[in-house]
């Protein structure tokens, strides 16, 4: 982490989430003048020699997530989970172990028996986990901890930091914090692809499945970019289908507004995702094959034999 990242992350607590977003903004401007590689980076659609399609013969995966950030979003994660399943969609929720909030065990257990999925997310979610080898390795024992109490198998680390190395550490089955192209994360080198992909572990049959998120964030299409509609989420879908990739979206509950309006620049209508999933339901009816994170991974795991 470079020294700038640093000292941002540790006056994070104390700056007005207005001020971040404008921040942010700022940066986010300037990279895109600079690229022409985002939503959609042409040579991520390439489909790996070792490809076999996905289950059903299907024409792409559709996978939804979710990474709740603070004390709001837990109080819209059952919101959102009901908007999905009236729908007809089922995601994963990330949850921090030991940020601002607790997650109760009751709401897990309540998401898990409809059919939801949930995950750990970070440890403390402050930059701090990938500051040096010596504290991932710290936390990595709390991290496995809380896998394993929570009976979750999936992990992504906060702000999207990434070592594929270092995650080997941990007791999962995927992990989530890549993405094919986005350069306005603070580490910005995605992995190029809008395929799952195996991480071979140390020793046989260990490894773990790489899950890279290749639909745009909401915070960057309507906090960053103030976006009005989903046109960009609906583009990057129809490039990802066309290609037989994974759709791969992550919502956060904190920005999405039920019953009241949007903030602006801090939240988007809930409208915008029951749009953009019925858009999903009704262009592409018996076209994707829609998983779980763990169903993925597992279906992709399958294949190393």
């Amino acid at each position: 982490m470079s020294l700038l990242a640093g000292l941002y992350y540790f006056l994070k607590p104390v700056l007005p989430r207005r001020l971040r977003y404008s921040m942010r903004r700022l940066r986010a401007h300037y990279k895109l003048r600079a690229t022409d590689n985002w939503p959609i980076m042409e040579s991520a659609g390439q489909k790996p020699r070792s490809w076999q399609g996905w289950p059903e013969g299907r024409q792409f995966g559709l996978v939804l997530t979710h990474d709740v950030e603070g004390s709001i979003g837990v109080d819209r994660t059952l919101p959102l989970a009901a908007l999905e399943k009236r729908l007809g969609f089922r995601s994963a929720f990330n949850f921090i172990p030991e940020g601002e909030y607790r997650v109760s065990a009751a709401l897990r257990q309540e998401l898990v028996a409809d059919g939801f999925e949930v995950g750990v997310h970070d440890l403390h979610h402050d930059g701090s986990l990938y500051r040096s080898r010596k504290a991932f390795d710290a936390a990595s024992i709390k991290i496995n901890r809380y896998l394993k109490e929570w009976g979750a198998v999936g992990f992504r680390a906060g702000f999207m930091f990434h070592n594929l190395e270092w995650l080997k550490s941990l007791d999962v089955e995927y992990d989530a914090s890549t993405f094919d192209t986005d350069p306005f994360e603070p580490q910005p080198d995605g992995v190029n692809t809008i395929f799952p992909f195996w991480v071979p572990g140390d020793g046989p049959g260990r490894g773990y499945v790489e899950l890279p998120y290749t639909l745009p964030q909401d915070s960057t299409v309507f906090m960053i970019f103030r976006n009005e509609g989903v046109d960009v989420w609906k583009r990057k879908l129809d490039w990802v289908a066309a290609r037989g990739g994974m759709a791969l979206l992550n919502v956060h509950p904190d920005y999405v507004a039920f019953d009241r309006p949007a903030v602006a620049g801090e939240e988007f209508p809930a409208e915008h995702y029951e749009q953009f999933l019925t858009y999903v339901r009704e262009k592409y009816a018996g076209a994707y094959w829609h998983g779980l994170p763990r169903e993925v991974a597992r279906f992709i795991r399958s294949q190393q034999t």
